[in-house]
């Protein structure tokens, strides 16, 4: 209990890696982390995928495979590599899923980003992926859009895992919220195992602040006037306040009769996800969301930068349940001042969606280009004489050696 990581799973906070790629379930990279770290968790995204899919020549010998069996749209190549990883991860976190009860041991796969504002289309592939990962312990990524939510709704009361993603705003996290309850619902007046199916919001950190501060920096270099100290003392705050009232609304919910009659028929809650909690700006200290943000019943997915930052020299206590009310002291302060947290966060939903449809749009290319690169490269097949003459249709004898085999 010296590592820092294991803590945070002793103060009731789930460890997921915000990470994937072939090598860490080859090298025994994953299985470590797992035992020694307490990870209990894999999340994914357009961007990861592109980084590791994308770049460099790690999988291009599954691709030539896949281009061997006829398997030549960008998309479906990307699909079929991604899966391949995602069921390597399941199966790594499978004693973990059935060790904690369905609790943790997830990995997370996502659907298009350009699928973000059309729910029907998220479904079908939501489903479609399901059935073609085929494993109990994924969880779809559906993004936190109007019609996101309402896929999420869908989804679960289908009996199918979802990890809920780019929420930034109060608002949005609780139709997140409310989605996974009503999906529980429908599922339960199906007759369906509420047991069975887990779901996570994906609630955004660091972004905000980078975004706030930029805000502010801009005010306070144009002469704030009297506004000024306020603005300063909100620098690096206003993220950890919002994920503080997420967390305390997500509290609120489980303590009434809606939620302990699904409880009682075996459902889990949704639990909150701190996604993006890798600093954005040098001034803050590596470990400074992750310290910031230690609770039960929560989840902390963290790249391995700042896991392995963390193991070294991070804190644990239960920071989340502390001084509740300064974070909406907060809340106040940013409306006061003039600085309109819901346009942010809005912007800041549109922005991810940008960002994960030029990632995915940039991995098919890339893998367009590879493609091409290995077609080009393959050795042509030598071409029959014409002296050779058209195959023997007569079956050779015993012993004797076809000619044309």
């Amino acid at each position: 209990m010296d590592n820092p990581l294991l803590q945070l799973g002793a103060a009731g906070q789930s460890v997921w890696l915000d990470f994937i790629h072939r090598k860490i379930f080859e090298n025994g990279e994953l299985r470590r982390l797992i035992e020694q770290d307490g990870v209990t968790g894999v999340t994914s995204n357009p961007s990861i995928f592109e980084q590791s899919i994308g770049h460099g020549t790690d999988y291009d010998d599954r691709l030539q495979r896949l281009l061997d069996v006829g398997v030549e749209a960008a998309a479906e190549l990307y699909e079929r590599l991604a899966i391949i990883d995602v069921r390597a991860a399941a199966d790594q976190l499978r004693p973990v899923y059935d060790r904690r009860l369905r609790r943790d041991g997830y990995v997370s796969l996502e659907v298009s980003p350009h699928l973000a504002m059309d729910t029907e289309a998220t479904v079908a592939e939501a489903r479609r992926l399901w059935r073609a990962v085929d494993r109990p312990n994924l969880m779809i990524k559906v993004p936190g859009t109007e019609p996101g939510t309402a896929a999420v709704r869908q989804l679960i009361g289908e009996g199918i895992n979802v990890n809920v993603t780019l929420l930034f705003g109060i608002g949005a996290y609780l139709a997140a919220a409310e989605a996974h309850l009503q999906g529980l619902e429908a599922l339960s007046a199906a007759g369906g195992d509420l047991s069975k199916v887990h779901s996570v919001a994906s609630f955004f950190i660091s972004r905000i602040d980078a975004e706030v501060d930029k805000l502010i920096d801009a005010r306070l270099a144009a002469g704030a006037g009297a506004d000024a100290p306020g603005l300063a003392k909100l620098r690096g705050q206003v993220a950890i306040a919002n994920a503080k009232i997420a967390y305390r609304r997500y509290r609120e919910d489980l303590d009434c009769p809606r939620w302990e009659k699904l409880a009682a028929a075996g459902a889990s809650p949704q639990r909150l996800l701190w996604a993006s909690t890798g600093v954005k700006d040098p001034a803050y200290p590596d470990v400074y969301y992750v310290e910031a943000l230690i609770g039960p019943d929560t989840v902390n997915t963290m790249p391995a930068k700042t896991m392995d930052a963390f193991r070294d020299h991070g804190h644990v206590g239960t920071t989340l349940r502390e001084h509740p009310y300064e974070a909406y002291e907060v809340e106040v302060l940013t409306d006061t001042l003039g600085v309109d947290l819901n346009e942010i966060t809005d912007g800041l939903l549109i922005d991810g969606l940008r960002r994960f449809a030029q990632s995915y749009d940039d991995l098919l290319a890339a893998l367009s280009v590879k493609r091409d690169t290995l077609k080009a490269t393959q050795a042509p097949q030598p071409a029959a004489s014409p002296c050779d003459g058209p195959p023997s249709t007569v079956a050779p004898s015993s012993g004797e050696r076809s000619a044309h085999p």
